[in-house]
C-alpha cells in the first residue's frame, strides 16, 4: 500500500533500486517550525474529520462508510506521518502522533463488519503499521514506496531521541489490545458453510498473517517471549 509523500528534506527521491535504498543511509534532516507547525495543523484537521465522519458512518453523508473506505483515509495518514524525519527535535514527534493514529485506528476498525474481501486490505495496512514502527524503534526513515524504513545519516552533531519506556509500554499495550479486539471482532465474519472462522480463515490463506500481528515491532521491543514480556530490560529502546 504505497503512500503519498509530502515529507522530502533532500528533493526527488533517488530512483534506484531498493537494494541500493537499502544499503545507502538515507540523509535526514528536521522539519522546520513553520514545517512542523503545518503539518500538526494539517493532521489535526485530518483526525477531527475522522473521528466525525467514522461516528456518522452509518448515515450517507459519511466519507467513511466502509472499512475500506476507512484504510484509505488512514493510510494516507501513516504515510504522512511516518516520512518525519528521524531526527530530533521532529522525531519525538513522529512517535506521538504514531501514537494516535495506532490507538485511533485499533478501536475503530472493530466498528465496521468484517468480510472477507476487505481482510487482505486490513492485513497489508497492518502489515504497514507494524513496519512503521519497526522503523521508529530503529530510528529509521520511511521509504513510501517500499513501505518499510531504512538507514539515515544524522547531520553533525545531531541525535533521534528513542521512545520513552512509557511510550514503549504504551505501544506493546496498544497493539496487544488491538489484537485481542481484533480476534473478537473477526467472530463476526460469515462463515455459512464453512462453520468456524479458522476454517475460512486457512481457505483465504490469511490465518497465520492474522496469528503474526505485529510481530515485528513486539520482538524488536524484546516482547514475545513468555521471560521477557513483563522485563523492562527488554524493551530498551537504542537509536
Amino acid at each position: 500500500m504505497p503512500g503519498t509523500v509530502l515529507l522530502n528534506n533532500d528533493g526527488p527521491q533517488s530512483q534506484h533500486g531498493s537494494e541500493e535504498r537499502a544499503t545507502t543511509p538515507k540523509a535526514v534532516h528536521p522539519l522546520s517550525p513553520t514545517q512542523e507547525r503545518k503539518l500538526v495543523d494539517f493532521l489535526d484537521d485530518r483526525f477531527l474529520d475522522l473521528t466525525r465522519n467514522y461516528k456518522k458512518r452509518s448515515d450517507p453523508s459519511s466519507t467513511l462508510p466502509s472499512l475500506q473506505a476507512y484504510l484509505e483515509a488512514t493510510h494516507h495518514m501513516l504515510s504522512v506521518i511516518s516520512q518525519i524525519p528521524p531526527v530530533d527535535p521532529s522525531a519525538p514527534l513522529r512517535t506521538t502522533l504514531l501514537l494516535r493514529l495506532t490507538g485511533e485506528v485499533l478501536q475503530s476498525i472493530p466498528g465496521y463488519t468484517p468480510d472477507t474481501e476487505t481482510l487482505p486490505l486490513l492485513l497489508a495496512w497492518l502489515n504497514d503499521l507494524d513496519q512503521a514502527w519497526l522503523a521508529v524503534l530503529r530510528g529509521q526513515a520511511w521509504d513510501p514506496e517500499e513501505c518499510r524504513g531504512v538507514d539515515v545519516e544524522l547531520p553533525a552533531d545531531a541525535r533521534c531521541t528513542p521512545m520513552s519506556q512509557t511510550e514503549r509500554t504504551r505501544l506493546r499495550s496498544l497493539l496487544i489490545s488491538g489484537s485481542d479486539s481484533l480476534e473478537e471482532w473477526l467472530e463476526g465474519l460469515d462463515t455459512t458453510g464453512e462453520g468456524s472462522v479458522e476454517i475460512t480463515l486457512q481457505r483465504l490463506g490469511l490465518e497465520q498473517a492474522f496469528n503474526e500481528l505485529f510481530s515485528a515491532t513486539l520482538a524488536e521491543m524484546g516482547s514475545l517471549g513468555s521471560a521477557e514480556v513483563n522485563d523492562p530490560s527488554g524493551m530498551v529502546g537504542t537509536c
